[in-house]
């Protein structure tokens, strides 16, 4: 069997974890990148999946503050195409849908 060496950076704990869970199936860490890698190649696609991925603490501060800025109205109007996007933005006298635009 031919044989090629595929050098991959990755995240030490990441890879911990990974060996553990290959040796709880009996794999080895080459087993599983070969399945993945021939998987890639049967399917053309690539799965990834969140299900168990928790938000950080940033991210729901950040969705908390959208929401506020939705309910009093510091958002942009919609825009057809980046020149009229990149016009309002220009503009200090731009103004958010229901109130006057707010230096940042």
């Amino acid at each position: 069997m031919n044989t090629s060496v595929v050098n991959v950076k990755v995240n030490t704990q990441v890879k911990e974890q990974a060996q553990e869970i290959a040796e709880e199936l009996g794999l080895s860490i080459s087993a599983l990148v070969n399945g993945y890698l021939r998987q890639l190649i049967k399917t053309k696609t690539v799965h990834f999946s969140a299900l168990d991925e928790e938000p950080s603490d940033y991210l729901i501060q950040s969705l908390k503050e959208a929401e506020e800025d939705i309910k009093v109205g510091r958002v942009s109007p919609a825009f057809d195409n980046t020149k009229e996007a990149i016009a309002w933005l220009r503009n200090p006298k731009a103004r958010y849908a229901n109130q006057i635009r707010q230096k940042v």
